[in-house]
């Protein structure tokens, strides 16, 4: 089997250890690795397949010799490096929001849209985590069913605010029931026992960066221009996993357990749904796991041609590391990818 020189930016962070761990579980072909992060991390010791690798500064000559990039870092550091790893031979698969609605950069959700990343110019991105998990579940039903309208309230993660917001998380708990003011900074207002209607930056609109991504990634991944997306993200207090409650708009009616049905056989998904034992997903089922998983799959009195869903996805794992890793893989088998550089 060909193997791969894989550099990892960012591999220090939170999705950069669960590209490490995954890059390992799943056999990646990794002929050597090379981990690059930020001047705080820099001289870190991690651990790829029982060998002790050192954090390296990221600079512009790291990417030399190198065939692939997964770019876990800010949108800083991918807009100075990521160039330069193109500019070196590798193909960089960017997890930020640098380049996500760029027309020459794919944004690719495997399970929906493979084939858009047969055409790169050296960058192919990984989305926001919550149009992941949306687009898997919209994909299967739209393709036999257009889908004319979503409204969707998302319920994510500290986690999906980075390592600073769990360890504020586990503070404020302790700091509430001690009887203390719960101190705030990672994070607008307390989380603790608490939920915040904002997720990211706020916009002239009234709406937040991330719900604005919802609606514009979810065109872009799924090829569908006129598809209407409202949004609502909220964080909550939950340490791993992104929940999203999903009202959908179709052309033609569609029975529940005709959608059951095709979401049960769409790949990357798996179905939870049996309201008589209260069986349904939950970010404690879903944290670690691979899947997109899906509930309380009913009709939407509020549509006429509408589904209700519930839907449940680790946002780090599927949502960020483990996305990027099966893009590589699927052009590593479609042979967009070749060692010693780009197809």
């Amino acid at each position: 089997m060909k193997q791969y020189r894989v550099a990892v930016v960012g591999a220090a962070g939170m999705v950069g250890l669960e590209f490490l761990k995954i890059l390992e579980q799943r056999n990646f072909p990794v002929a050597d690795i090379h981990l690059y992060g930020s001047d705080g991390s820099a001289g870190k010791k991690l651990f790829f397949k029982h060998r002790e690798v050192t954090v390296a500064e990221t600079t512009h000559e790291a990417f030399v010799g190198m065939d692939m990039a997964f770019f876990s870092a800010d949108v800083h550091a991918s807009r100075h490096f990521a160039p330069s790893a193109v500019n070196a031979g590798a193909v960089v698969v960017d997890s930020s929001d640098a380049w996500r609605m760029e027309g020459s950069a794919p944004l690719i959700v495997p399970e929906v849209n493979i084939e858009d990343a047969a055409v790169h110019r050296g960058i192919v991105i990984n989305p926001t985590c919550t149009v992941i998990e949306l687009a898997m579940v919209l994909f299967p039903l739209h393709k036999i069913n257009p889908v004319k309208k979503v409204i969707v309230a998302t319920y994510q993660s500290v986690s999906g605010a980075g390592t600073a917001a769990v360890d504020e998380l586990t503070a404020q708990v302790r700091q509430v029931l001690d009887g203390q003011q719960a101190v705030a900074r990672a994070l607008p207002h307390q989380i603790a026992f608490n939920v915040l209607p904002e997720v990211d930056v706020f916009l002239d609109t009234g709406s937040t960066k991330e719900e604005l991504e919802l609606l514009e990634e979810t065109r872009k991944i799924m090829h569908a221009p006129e598809l209407e997306v409202s949004a609502t993200c909220v964080r909550v207090p939950v340490y791993v996993g992104h929940s999203a409650a999903v009202h959908i708009e179709l052309t033609h009616p569609f029975a529940p357990d005709d959608a059951r049905r095709v979401l049960s056989e769409a790949p990357g998904i798996r179905i939870l749904d049996d309201t008589n034992i209260r069986l349904y997903p939950q970010p404690w089922t879903a944290a670690g796991r691979d899947e997109c998983y899906v509930g309380r799959i009913r009709k939407d009195s509020a549509f006429k041609n509408g589904l209700a869903l519930w839907v449940v996805t680790d946002n780090v794992r599927k949502g960020g590391a483990l996305n990027a890793v099966q893009i590589f893989e699927e052009m590593i088998k479609r042979g967009w990818l070749a060692p010693g550089g780009r197809e």
